[in-house]
């Protein structure tokens, strides 16, 4: 354990809603929802002013409207988080070497390779204020909510405390006093599951899972998790700042506008994804142990199965089989929205399985007709140009009209008119990675939806 506060956490606050209402002036201090807006999409991300309203991400899309009807509803625009990503990462890595991307919005810093005075809590204090404000400002005006601690667990509990815009630096010698009142469920791996099996036996707070031993907690959790929880539960926690992060799965799925009943269906589009993620995974050199599918159900239960291969591969045809094995196990007999498939256990080669049938055919059954993926043609949240206009954004489409307000972050908030969904002039704007030094690029959006979808 350190004996400094020497670990950092940085979030950017309700990054997505954030970064929309930055490019957005007519959105500024309004509740805003990002995520899929048609009725079987859920709640990536919700502006503060949203989250009074009770909308949180992983909600449906459909309770999110039920909550807060007045909002924006955007769908993302991930060239812009990236590019805004890009710039707070490395403004971290200008100030230490050792920096744990989390997340595109979320990273762990090590400053004891900074040069800041780890020893003096006012100097860090002020250099956790001036590093809010450089973020402000290199991003155009988002927030980030900051903690510094001794430890990753104390810095991220920190970081939590005081959202949005908050910083908390927790001195040594006081996280276990800060952690006591807490509930239980703070501590990482305490989810819903956990915290119903601490609850039978009179657990509730972090200072309650104290008082616990460790063979207690081995027996009511079995002993990897028992162990953790009583390390946390008393601040311990040695973990360093890891500044390569390698990739841990590999994965594609897709969410369907009619429930899927038909087995065979769901197997060929299993198949399919298992051969996007073979790809993928052969581009990359990569091979992998464990295939995953995950499922959900048509009233958004998700499930996941996942089974470990004998060694790490990257063939289309085990993946495939092994994945459409796992659907078998489970009932879908109410009809699915979205399928998916993964692969983890990732490794940098593959062994040949002498006993994976390679040479078998696929599918020698003809492949039935799919299901489209849920797409979007003008979607709401879209940046576009026209040539008369200027630079905007999709407000709505319907009934072969798409509705334009036209401001950018810098402009203001700007006016609003609507051409019919086949305009030549208004096209689609995709900004370029920064580093390729390229011009954006204009085109026609894809439009195979139904209309007034």
């Amino acid at each position: 354990m350190r004996s400094e506060a020497s670990v950092l956490h940085i979030d950017l606050d309700a990054f997505f809603a954030a970064v929309e209402q930055r490019d957005k002036p007519s959105l500024r201090g309004k509740p805003v929802i990002v995520g899929g807006v048609g009725g079987r999409g859920v709640v990536a991300t919700a502006s503060y002013e949203a989250r009074v309203f009770g909308v949180r991400s992983a909600m449906s899309t459909r309770e999110a409207r039920a909550r807060c009807p007045h909002a924006a509803f955007l769908t993302g625009r991930f060239h812009a988080y990236r590019a805004t990503s890009r710039i707070v990462m490395d403004l971290l890595r200008s100030i230490s070497p050792l920096v744990e991307p989390l997340s595109i919005d979320e990273a762990f810093v090590d400053l004891e390779p900074s040069g800041v005075d780890t020893t003096d809590l006012v100097a860090v204090r002020r250099f956790g204020e001036e590093l809010r404000e450089q973020v402000r400002t290199l991003t155009g005006g988002l927030t980030a909510s900051v903690g510094i601690g001794t430890s990753k667990f104390i810095a991220k509990v920190a970081s939590d405390l005081e959202k949005p815009d908050g910083l908390v630096l927790v001195a040594p010698g006081t996280e276990r006093a800060m952690l006591r009142p807490m509930q239980a469920t703070v501590l990482p791996g305490v989810g819903p599951a956990t915290a119903e099996r601490l609850r039978r036996v009179g657990v509730h707070t972090v200072a309650e899972l104290e008082k616990r031993s460790e063979g207690e907690l081995i027996r009511i959790l079995g002993r990897a998790h028992g162990l953790s929880l009583h390390r946390l539960a008393r601040a311990i926690d040695d973990r360093a700042v890891e500044p390569e992060r390698e990739t841990k799965s590999v994965s594609t799925e897709g969410t369907y506008a009619d429930d899927l009943t038909d087995r065979a269906v769901m197997e060929a589009l299993l198949t399919r994804y298992a051969g996007d993620v073979s790809r993928r995974l052969s581009r990359s050199g990569l091979s992998g142990r464990t295939v995953t599918i995950k499922v959900r159900l048509h009233d958004f239960t998700t499930m996941s199965r996942s089974a470990t291969l004998a060694s790490p591969t990257d063939d289309a045809g085990l993946i495939a089989r092994t994945a459409r094995s796992l659907l078998a196990d489970l009932e879908t007999s109410g009809g699915v929205r979205l399928l998916g498939v993964g692969v983890s256990g990732l490794a940098d080669w593959v062994q040949d399985d002498l006993f994976s049938l390679t040479d078998e055919p696929e599918d020698p059954e003809p492949e039935p007709e799919l299901p489209t993926p849920l797409r979007r043609g003008w979607a709401p949240g879209m940046d576009v140009a026209h040539p008369e206009y200027g630079r905007g954004w999709v407000w709505g489409s319907g009934r072969q009209v798409v509705t334009v307000r036209f401001e950018t972050a810098e402009t203001g908030p700007g006016p609003v008119r609507s051409f019919h969904v086949d305009d030549p002039d208004l096209t689609t704007v995709t900004e370029p990675d920064p580093a390729s030094g390229g011009e954006p690029t204009r085109d026609r959006p894809v439009s195979d939806v139904q209309d007034g979808e």
